[in-house]
């Protein structure tokens, strides 16, 4: 049966905030108590995926969580009702407040690693959300997230959810971010890597010095066991330590693979010759193009500064390949010139796309970070639950929701506003009715 890919972008949440909570993001780290504007953050988000829709591309919306996270926030003792919980843990606690207000689900890409039927054993959709250990304010998200795809993948014949790996170190799992499938075509049967880095528990290690490495082998492994892979048709790569250190805190900062195509910063890998034998062996006869830039080309910082490796590499309708890209390459003269030399070498990308996405790139997310890539056959699209598929009427009704909603200005104080937890809700209440997904927050579960 025919398949595709479709891009699941996270929809940018109410309490879109600069607070650095990322250790080893360097731009999130590097912005750190700036006034965000979550209202322009949320439509540049919903532009992207307006313009993907209109390159002819399946593209759909996963609604934010819900924040402040006051549940969380009463596990760590502050207490009273919820107005008041915000307000005590904004007098003593900041730095925990602005955790338990972030907005980084927006990421999706960080969301869950999916394998698509054409992979798995039992020939399902499956799903396991990522743990998001190494970060509190992520490590909160990963049971929300659970609800939101088993809303809108319900559980049956087509879709097959597991629960996030164990909450601990060994098992460190950043989902998509750190996940690349390369295939003949997006039905084909293909290859999953699995980018780490580190071992895991008891292992010899070569590790990063500054930066922790986020991922785990061993959630990698665990993940493939889990979605039925075929041992012949995984490959485990490890993350340059140095390029950790240099702020690459996922591999979809320094690296963007499609189908036969891989795209990446020279440094990018502990080299491992035996993965790109195996994605050549998947390929059907079908060149794999494997496309890197120098470090004397483009060094690891102006690669982190523009987020060139975190861009969107899609399969057009056409059959040619588009590079959607975050503003800053067009902004950079190294970045710039290496794109055109892409554009005119023989490799199947004959288009770059430039969006202008700075509120989340402020933040450390470029248009990679904010899409969950899956590759769903025609049944499966059927399968889907609610109204999330984006067209140009669910457009409209989101700009204009956003737009009524949403503040144009926000501080690391404001987080403390009792009056921001209730208009996040109430937006979040009316979203769950346009999407069609009933009941996915705690606030509507209570």
């Amino acid at each position: 049966m025919s398949a595709s890919e479709f891009n699941f972008d996270g929809l940018v949440g109410p309490t879109h905030n600069y607070s650095g909570l990322s250790y080893g993001n360097v731009a999130s780290l590097a912005n750190e108590a700036l006034s965000s504007n979550p209202r322009e953050a949320a439509l540049q988000g919903l532009a992207k995926m307006k313009h993907l829709h209109d390159l002819g591309l399946a593209q759909a919306v996963i609604p934010p969580h819900e924040r402040p996270d006051v549940s969380s926030l009463r596990r760590l003792g502050f207490l009273g009702d919820d107005a008041d919980v915000v307000a005590r843990a904004g007098r003593e606690a900041p730095r925990l407040l602005a955790a338990c207000s972030s907005a980084s689900a927006m990421w999706t890409a960080n969301a869950a690693t999916v394998s698509p039927s054409s992979d798995t054993a039992d020939g399902r959709v499956h799903f396991t959300p990522a743990n998001l250990v190494d970060k509190f304010h992520r490590s909160l998200e990963a049971a929300t997230t659970a609800r939101l795809l088993r809303a809108i993948f319900p559980e049956g014949p087509h879709f097959a959810h597991h629960d996030p790996l164990p909450a601990v170190a060994q098992f460190g799992d950043e989902g998509a971010a750190n996940h690349t499938r390369f295939c003949a075509a997006h039905g084909d049967p293909g290859l999953e890597l699995f980018v780490y880095g580190r071992l895991g528990f008891g292992a010899a290690d070569v590790a990063p010095g500054r930066y922790p490495a986020r991922q785990s082998r061993e959630a990698g492994e665990s993940i493939a066991r889990l979605h039925g892979l075929d041992a012949a048709r995984c490959s485990f790569l490890q993350q340059n330590p140095a390029v950790i250190d240099a702020g690459v805190f996922h591999n979809d900062v320094i690296a963007v693979g499609n189908e036969s195509v891989m795209l990446q910063h020279e440094l990018a890998f502990i080299e491992a010759s035996e993965s790109w034998v195996a994605i050549r062996a998947v390929l059907g006869g079908r060149p794999f193009h494997r496309i890197m830039v120098s470090e004397a080309r483009v060094d690891l910082s102006e690669t982190v500064e523009t987020y060139l490796f975190n861009s969107q590499l899609v399969t057009l309708p056409s059959g040619d390949m588009s590079l959607i890209v975050p503003v800053e390459c067009r902004e950079s003269p190294s970045v710039w010139a290496f794109l055109q030399e892409v554009l005119d070498g023989d490799n199947p990308i004959r288009s770059i796309e430039v969006l202008d996405l700075r509120q989340s790139m402020r933040n450390g997310g470029g248009p990679a970070c904010l899409r969950l890539r899956l590759v769903l056959n025609e049944s499966e699209r059927r399968a889907l639950s609610g109204g999330v598929v984006l067209d140009e009427p669910l457009y409209a009704r989101l700009v204009q929701w956003v737009q009524r909603h949403y503040r144009d200005r926000l501080s690391g104080a404001d987080l403390a506003d009792a009056a921001l937890l209730r208009e996040s809700r109430e937006a979040l209440d009316e979203l769950t009715a346009i999407l069609g997904i009933g009941a996915v927050y705690p606030f509507q579960l209570d």
